[in-house]
């Protein structure tokens, strides 16, 4: 049975699910070659955000700050809307994976997030 305790608690392979979802979206635009005609902008959005949550979740294997879980779920957010900001919603399945990938990216950052401040209010109460 999962207890509150336990969804407290921190653990690596959150981590290193991050990283698997940065690299997917880094790697995304290349695994559905054609849909966007690999549009420069759809490309360069999808490495940059794709490396800044593989940065970040590496950040978090070595120090737990909030604020790296504050811009990791602005990152999955950004991804959901990019389909529409960069107009290739009515694309192919590039939009769906960056769309789920996006919250995938949101959630676990929102989880993560959640998970420190419970660790931070138990070691207070210590």
């Amino acid at each position: 049975m999962v207890t509150m305790r336990m969804l407290g608690t921190h653990r690596a392979w959150e981590d290193w699910a991050m990283v698997a979802f940065g690299t997917l979206i880094v790697v995304s635009p290349w695994l559905m070659p054609g849909e966007t005609g690999h549009v420069q902008s759809v490309v360069l959005n999808a490495v940059i955000v794709g490396l800044i949550v593989c940065a970040l979740a590496a950040l978090e294997m070595l120090a737990l700050e909030r604020w790296e879980e504050a811009i990791g779920f602005v990152c999955g957010i950004w991804m959901i809307a990019s389909p529409f900001v960069f107009d290739y919603a009515d694309a192919g399945m590039l939009r769906y994976w960056h769309f789920a990938l996006g919250a995938l990216v949101a959630i676990f950052a929102a989880m993560e997030f959640w998970q420190d401040t419970t660790r931070a209010e138990t070691a207070a109460k210590s």
